[in-house]
């Protein structure tokens, strides 16, 4: 039981997550949120304006939850090769443990998910982003390859450095190369026990991309 005035946005969030995880996203209602916080459905309007407004925080909020880990990855110092693997591996571990520990709720947010693409997008927006921020000090300590628009042309790389464009394609090209390690859709083979093995071989390979040619 909350009283009003000591009610917060992240109770809020964590009941709606367990009303979530009961009824399920067709029939879980704000009434049913306010009840389980002993609250009015007023109290809860109060913090998010509408059914949708919820529904897109918890998302959020559920999507963000391996965030923290990741960012203390990328804002890590020493190598950029070591760090994006163990950033691979920590963004898999996450999303396998969402979906191997309790796949009803699992299944339930693949619904929220479907319902808030811009939530989505701005949450691989920020893996991108993070995966560049790697890639970047790769390049810059000569560890990694810049990309280059032009595969069958030699640059030098110093004149490369600095280019976003390129280092931002490169980061999307490993996020979208590991998909299979993290998209929901993939979720079905996460628990074989050759998973760990695929995930492995696919990095020698990518690694084997970014590696600076000597």
């Amino acid at each position: 039981m909350s009283p009003d005035n000591a009610l917060t946005a992240e109770q809020i969030l964590s009941a709606t997550e367990d009303v979530l995880r009961r009824f399920g996203p067709a029939k879980a209602t704000v009434v049913d949120v306010a009840r389980t916080l002993g609250v009015s459905h007023g109290s809860v309007y109060r913090f998010f304006p509408s059914k949708a407004a919820l529904r897109e925080a918890v998302t959020k909020r559920w999507l963000d939850q391996a965030h923290d880990e990741l960012r203390l990855i990328t804002d890590e110092t020493g190598p950029a090769a070591e760090r994006l693997h163990r950033w691979l591996a920590t963004l898999f571990a996450a999303k396998r443990r969402k979906a191997l520990d309790d796949p009803q709720l699992f299944a339930t947010y693949m619904t929220l998910v479907g319902e808030n693409s811009h939530t989505v997008e701005t949450h691989i927006g920020t893996l991108i982003a993070q995966i560049a921020d790697i890639v970047r000090d790769g390049v810059e300590s000569r560890e990694f390859q810049p990309a280059s628009t032009d595969p069958t042309t030699d640059v030098d790389p110093t004149t490369r450095i600095d280019s976003t464009a390129h280092i931002g394609s490169t980061a999307r090209a490993v996020f979208e190369a590991t998909a299979h390690f993290h998209n929901p859709a993939h979720a079905a083979s996460w628990s074989d026990p050759a998973a760990d093995e695929r995930f492995e071989a696919l990095w020698r390979l990518i690694l084997g991309g970014l590696a600076t040619r000597v």
